[in-house]
């Protein structure tokens, strides 16, 4: 094996680490080979030439078929060489068989993060320091390349970072149903639905109002989680529902759970928050 930090030898003990965690820093190119196969002994080179070439763009991470055979059934390898590559855990490309150089060089390119990607990453940096600016960078991204599902969700989002612009958002996610940003498409469409409610802070004063008043109300405790939901003050909203819930536990097993969900939608459906109300919803009910 050639001598490069960039070309590790990978065994059953180190996969989870060199691969899979590592690829979250840097894609990281599985070749599985045998000392006995001939096409390998030209791939391995080629490699690992290219991986001291490109000092860091990638990994390369070797993988002896013979000593670690359970490893190329989990990749379902049937013949060697065969490469693969692998991006923040996920596996992103792959070919079987010796190619020509050239071909070897596009493969080991197309890992490389493109000009759209380190944009897209900086409009993403920018959302949790400056949601306006980090408006203008994916509106920008949108602009250049408006097929781009992640330019679309990454606006999306930064639109929903203020008020007002529901409607041009849901308008972006639209066309977002399948692929990796399907979820997060998923997630904002539920955010956006929850704003449907007026949620003013009037309207958030004369619910409370409403509530206090009420006692026993199980509506208006279901009202105020509704504007509290739509206002993005989720654990008060989930709180006004419980007591909604506790009240009323036909209310509790429709519209009050109705809600619920979408709300852990937006919080993540099995985040701890999402699974202490879930669990707390469900004592109430049953």
């Amino acid at each position: 094996m050639a001598e490069s930090p960039w070309v590790i030898d990978v065994t059953a003990e180190n996969f989870q680490a060199e691969v899979i965690d590592r690829s979250a820093q840097r894609p990281v190119v599985v070749d599985f080979w045998a000392p006995w196969c001939g096409p390998c002994r030209t791939l391995g080179p080629a490699l690992e030439a290219l991986a001291a070439e490109k000092a860091g763009a990638f990994v390369l991470a070797k993988i002896n078929t013979d000593d670690f055979p359970d490893l190329a059934s989990a990749f379902r390898v049937e013949g060697i060489p065969a490469v693969f590559a692998v991006r923040d855990g996920k596996l992103v490309d792959q070919f079987t068989g010796l190619l020509p150089e050239d071909e070897i060089r596009q493969f080991v390119d197309r890992l490389s993060p493109s000009d759209t990607d380190n944009e897209l990453a900086r409009a993403l940096e920018l959302e949790g320091r400056d949601p306006a600016a980090a408006q203008v960078a994916y509106r920008a991204i949108f602009s250049a390349d408006p097929d781009n599902p992640a330019a679309r969700v990454g606006l999306a989002r930064a639109l929903l970072a203020r008020p007002g612009n529901e409607t041009e958002a849901h308008e972006l996610l639209r066309p977002v149903e399948v692929g990796d940003h399907a979820l997060e498409a998923d997630r904002l469409r539920a955010m956006i639905a929850l704003r449907e409610v007026p949620h003013s802070d009037a309207d958030l004063s004369a619910a409370r109002t409403a509530a206090d008043k009420g006692g026993d109300d199980a509506e208006a405790h279901y009202r105020l989680g509704r504007v509290l939901a739509a206002r993005g003050e989720y654990a008060p909203a989930m709180d006004a529902l419980l007591a909604a819930a506790e009240t009323d536990k036909k209310l509790g097993g429709s519209a009050v759970r109705e809600l619920m969900v979408n709300i852990f939608n937006v919080i993540g459906p099995r985040s701890p928050e999402a699974d202490d109300y879930r669990g707390r919803l469900r004592n109430l009910l049953y």
